[in-house]
């Protein structure tokens, strides 16, 4: 997994609430391999029945090309628990997600896939979308080390993740990761294991 510390983006604004993992993936795409997953994310809001891109659509219009920060409405990523809804937004380019709220399993799944999300005060995250709205191409810095979000004009709000995750999402481990790391430990415990109980 890829670390993070630190990331100063273009960022694409998603103000509506609610928005849901369907949305985010369609299911129709769950069995592809993960390969360029990216172009599945926000596929039917992105594009119409023909395929056409949808001119409206956030994601299509050339302010917000190559965005890796998205500033989204209240309660994104609820619905069903597929982590392919961050596999889609990690490998179309998003590295963090702030929003006032998540959906809990959705929350969960970004930390073992590399993605940031970050809980900002509803105040600051509509003036986020303001400044976005404002100055084409807004870039956003994410700050992990110092666990800080700031807008384009200056504006600084400090968020809390917990200690571990913070750790993990640092030096690029997921559960595999961590638990591989204690291969030595696990192994000692086996051994003795096993003379204490033939």
């Amino acid at each position: 997994m890829q670390p993070f510390e630190h990331v100063h983006g273009i960022a694409a604004p998603m103000r509506e609430a609610d928005i849901n993992t369907d949305q985010i993936v369609p299911g129709r795409f769950m069995h592809k391999v993960r390969e360029d997953y990216g172009r599945y994310c926000f596929h039917d809001l992105r594009f119409d029945p023909q395929g056409r891109p949808r001119a409206g659509f956030v994601l299509n219009q050339p302010a917000f090309a190559g965005a890796s920060v998205l500033v989204a409405g209240a309660n994104f990523g609820c619905g069903s628990s597929r982590e392919h809804a961050v596999f889609t937004l990690a490998d179309y380019g998003f590295r963090a997600i702030l929003a006032p709220g998540f959906g809990d399993i959705f929350f969960n799944n970004c930390f073992q896939n590399g993605v940031l999300p970050v809980v900002l005060p509803a105040d600051f995250v509509e003036h986020l979308f303001a400044c976005i709205e404002a100055i084409p191409r807004a870039r956003i810095a994410v700050d992990l080390p110092r666990q800080q979000v700031t807008a384009p004009d200056g504006r600084a709000c400090g968020f809390d993740i917990d200690a571990f995750r913070k750790h993990c999402l640092l030096e690029g481990l997921d559960d595999i990761d961590v638990t591989l790391s204690m291969a030595g430990a696990i192994d000692r415990f086996e051994q003795t294991r096993q003379t204490r109980f033939p």
